[in-house]
């Protein structure tokens, strides 16, 4: 079972349904900026435009990495294919990098052969009903990213902030350019393009702390107390985790009585696992290591 109760197939049913539905918005809303970017010459509303098309890019992204990712575990892949949802969620960033060069490097052309945009009311409408539409769609795709703990949705919702980021550029080059300032339109296209870097830059930052196996769980108190709580054990120690916020693994070790049975040490073992999953369901994999908890002998304690 995944987040919430539900089946692995379930869980990744869901991020594609939520994928195709953002695609289709992102495309609606490239598809008029470049238009009336086009028919007007205003080259930072045509650069938001291709921005929104590359939102629309990285969904196609995420529907390629959730359908990896969705895959059952096999003989090689032991510990299953959701890291490929993290991995491919580094193609969204590459691909905003990509944006953010073609974008700065069509703002300094402009500053060296300026063009003077025709700016009338339809192209202050398009803006900000696109930029209404970005909202309400980055804030949808990042709650369902963060509930369904999904790297691909909270990458793909970094993508279209920083379309709202750029959109508001657009806006302000846009009443520049209106009240006599037409050099603001290829500065705005060069401030999008560093927008864009930003949002690709920290999408790297998230998904390298997964695929580098950074400690899932910081404070592992939780753990040493669900560990001490149960009969048999002494002490925990050696605490290590790793994995998705969705697919955490957790190794420790615990020290018993060395007169244990390995019977009754292995059932413990397995009451630690099932008790650590049954308190942080995220946990999907426990490995205990038991160890003798040495006895102290008396003339050790009575040592200076």
């Amino acid at each position: 079972m995944n987040v919430m109760g539900m089946s692995v197939q379930e869980h990744y049913s869901r991020i594609r349904g939520i994928l195709i539905w953002v695609l289709v918005l992102n495309w609606l809303v490239a598809v008029a900026k470049i238009f009336f970017g086009l028919l007007s010459r205003c080259a930072s509303m045509t650069a938001d435009g291709f921005h929104s098309l590359s939102d629309g890019a990285s969904n196609i992204i995420g529907l390629i990495g959730i359908r990896f990712a969705a895959q059952p575990k096999d003989s090689d892949h032991p510990y299953g294919h959701k890291k490929y949802e993290t991995f491919f969620s580094l193609g969204i960033a590459a691909l905003l990098f990509i944006v953010a060069f073609n974008l700065l490097k069509e703002g300094i052309s402009r500053i060296y052969h300026p063009v003077l945009p025709q700016i009338d009311l339809k192209s202050f409408l398009v803006m900000l009903i696109t930029l209404g539409i970005n909202i309400a769609v980055m804030k949808y795709e990042y709650n369902k990213g963060r509930l369904l703990q999904s790297d691909i949705l909270v990458s793909d919702s970094l993508h279209t902030k920083a379309d709202i980021f750029t959109s508001l550029s657009v806006i302000i080059a846009l009443i520049a350019i209106k009240i006599g300032y037409p050099v603001l339109d290829p500065l705005a296209t060069m401030l999008i393009a560093l927008f864009i870097a930003h949002a690709g830059i920290e999408i790297i930052k998230e998904s390298s702390r997964v695929l580098c196996d950074t400690a899932a769980i910081v404070d592992t108190k939780k753990i040493v107390n669900i560990v001490l709580s149960i009969a048999g054990v002494k002490t925990c120690h050696k605490i290590r985790t790793r994995g998705r916020p969705d697919d955490i693994y957790v190794d420790l070790h615990v020290q018993v009585n060395p007169d244990m049975h390995v019977d009754r040490a292995h059932k413990i073992s397995y009451t630690i696992e099932e008790e650590i999953k049954k308190g942080i369901p995220e946990v999907t994999d426990v490995v205990v290591h038991i160890e003798p908890k040495e006895k102290i002998s008396d003339a050790s304690q009575n040592k200076p």
